[in-house]
């Protein structure tokens, strides 16, 4: 087989693979591009009653296409030719029969048949899900046809009434790429400006560049009449040259006149035609053959660059699709027990990132020590505790009956030990905004952990376990916090009230020494506890802004980075192997989709090695 001859070959196999995968003009692709559309094809169009079938058929040289009224043809029909040598044995192979080489064309026929309905039922519908046919034969050319249900106006019984319009979209949706020949039949007995193949060629190809017009009955034409105007291009004008074909009449039909004699009638017509003599080498099925056989190798090759470009660049971006995806989990427990291990250290990772600053989310967490607490801090209410009112009437109830005598101690106490219950608000507060902080970073480190998006089950049970755990830090952090608040109601630093009756000596008063008869326990003898206690209290705060944060980190941020899964390792552990199965029951929508992309990549790799394995030496 020379390089050109394995042109047509290569799209035919590449073809079939695409059909296989449900790749095929027409379809969805499920948002994979698609191979099939960039595919150079030959399309056959046209209406009903205008001869396609038996054009078809004087090409393969076989009488093989259901016959009927209304329509016949409801599925496309991928018919693909193979030229073999004189002496091979001639045979016809459906794709969805493979290894069955059927010699009997009348079996071929009720196939087809059987076949589409098999898909659209004994209805009137119609499928775009194409039936591959192959025939390898001595007399015909290497050529690939898809046969495309005839145009038609109006629905018969049994028909939606939108069956014209449906037949359209569907022929539109192959004629409309770029990529594809369209062989319009016309009939010569009708008028050209009336073809329904002809009127949607223009619409879908207006420079005329992808279609052949096919002219059909032209020994049906009135006496006296010819189809010159249309063949030679003066009615309406192609890029390519018109064909004139005459095809087996219904009675030949009905009498089974054989394909060779019919295409030896043919050549007889042309030759003899007074009208048509001068065009005889140009007319025919055999020529019409051909002609659109050479013109779908020069295309194929022309387009071959384009098509491995697109092959390449599908095959990457599938591969990175499948790395994504994820491969398929294995079955034995231990295999699983591995990957469900894997995946809970790919989540930490990414957690803890969140913590260290490689991703956003840890600094949050600063933000509650750095503005939040000291911001609760400045609003605890020590103005209202230590008004003057107030200092009178702790300092009073605590002397009960027996005023104190120096210094009112108990009055300090619970003056002090009052405005240290305040700080438990912040410390209890900054406890749950880290916690909450946590639990976000939590979710979305579960949802930007690649390999975790598969399984959901999984994401689910990781999900409770981590805010299983960060429950139990957030307690042990408030334990802590609310002990450092307590230790500092528990045991007031001394020193600190040592210094007073000095420091206030050394600060003298001048109007208190002219004036000695004041009473010393006064307005400001009170005004000075409330001074003093106060001083104290904002030691204790600015102690408290340094040792809450030191907690909160110690008992619930390094906690979180240290041993967030581990209570969760314990149980994983402990699980049957049918457990464990469960765990990696991933999305049924990712487990199509990792079938659908490999045996999609399947399909372009060997796309890619058909190409390569054809000959381009010119």
């Amino acid at each position: 087989m020379t390089s050109m001859e394995s042109l047509i070959g290569l799209v035919n196999r590449i073809q079939q693979a695409c059909t296989v995968l449900g790749d095929y003009g027409g379809a969805d692709n499920n948002a994979f591009s698609s191979l099939w559309e960039a595919l150079p094809s030959v399309a056959v169009v046209g209406g009903q009653s205008s001869g396609k079938s038996s054009v078809l058929e004087s090409i393969v040289g076989r009488d093989f296409l259901p016959r009927g009224s209304g329509i016949v043809t409801r599925r496309p029909l991928v018919l693909q030719l193979h030229k073999v040598d004189g002496k091979a044995k001639e045979y016809a192979e459906f794709l969805h029969m493979p290894g069955q080489k059927i010699t009997d064309y009348a079996i071929v026929r009720q196939e087809i048949q059987n076949e589409t309905d098999r898909v659209t039922g004994r209805t009137k519908q119609i499928s775009p899900v194409p039936i591959h046919l192959s025939i390898y034969s001595p007399h015909v050319v290497n050529l690939t046809l898809i046969d495309l249900p005839g145009l038609t106006k109006v629905a018969v019984e049994g028909q939606p009434e939108t069956i014209a319009q449906d037949i359209e979209n569907m022929v539109r949706s192959f004629v409309d790429k770029p990529n594809c020949i369209i062989l319009a039949i016309s009939p010569a007995n009708q008028d050209i400006a009336t073809s329904d193949a002809i009127k949607l060629s223009r619409e879908v190809d207006p420079s005329g560049e992808r279609t052949f017009g096919v002219l059909t009955k032209l020994d049906l034409m009135d006496r006296g009449t010819n189809a010159l105007d249309v063949l030679e291009g003066r009615s309406y004008r192609l890029q390519h040259p018109w064909v004139g074909v005459v095809n087996r009449s219904q009675a030949d039909i009905n009498k089974n006149v054989d394909m060779i004699v019919a295409r030896r009638k043919e050549s007889e017509y042309f030759e003899t035609s007074p009208d048509y003599g001068h065009l005889a080498n140009k007319m025919g099925s055999v020529y019409l053959a051909k002609l659109l056989s050479q013109h779908l190798e020069s295309v194929i090759r022309q387009r071959i660059p384009n098509i491995t470009s697109l092959i390449n660049k599908t095959i990457e971006e599938l591969e990175s699709e499948m790395n994504q995806i994820g491969r398929p989990i294995a079955a034995d427990a231990g295999a699983q027990l591995y990957t469900i291990l894997e995946l809970c250290r790919a989540f930490d990772r990414v957690f803890k990132e969140h913590l260290d600053g490689g991703r956003p989310g840890g600094d949050r967490i600063y933000n509650v020590f750095d503005n939040q607490l000291p911001a609760a801090l400045r609003k605890l209410p020590f103005d209202r505790h230590l008004s003057l009112q107030n200092v009178r009437k702790v300092v009073s109830e605590a002397d009960g009956y027996q005023p104190h005598l120096i210094a009112p101690e108990q009055g300090y106490r619970r003056l002090i030990e009052g405005a240290l219950s305040y700080f438990r608000g912040p410390a209890e507060a900054s406890v749950d905004a880290v916690h909450f902080v946590l639990k976000e970073l939590v979710r979305k480190s579960i949802a930007e952990t690649q390999e975790l998006r598969r399984f959901p089950t999984l994401q689910a049970e990781i999900a409770a376990a981590t805010n299983e755990a960060l429950e139990r830090f957030r307690e042990e952090s408030k334990k802590t916090a609310m002990r450092l608040v307590d230790m500092e109601a528990s045991y007031l630093t001394v020193e600190f009230f040592r210094k007073l009756p000095q420091e206030m000596e050394k600060a003298g008063n001048p109007a208190n020494q002219a004036t000695p008869n004041v009473d010393r326990y006064g307005e400001g003898h009170y005004r000075r506890i409330g001074s003093n206690v106060s001083s104290y209290i904002s030691m204790i705060s600015d102690t408290l802004r340094n040792t809450i944060p030191k907690a909160v980190v110690y008992c619930q941020v390094r906690e979180a980075k240290l041993s967030l899964l581990n209570h969760f390792y314990i149980q994983i552990g402990k699980k049957e192997a049918k457990q464990l199965s469960q765990l990696l029951d991933e999305d049924p929508a990712l487990t199509g989709r990792r079938q659908q992309c490999a045996k999609r990549l399947e399909l372009y790799k060997a796309a890619r090695d058909e190409i390569d394995s054809v000959s381009w030496a010119r």
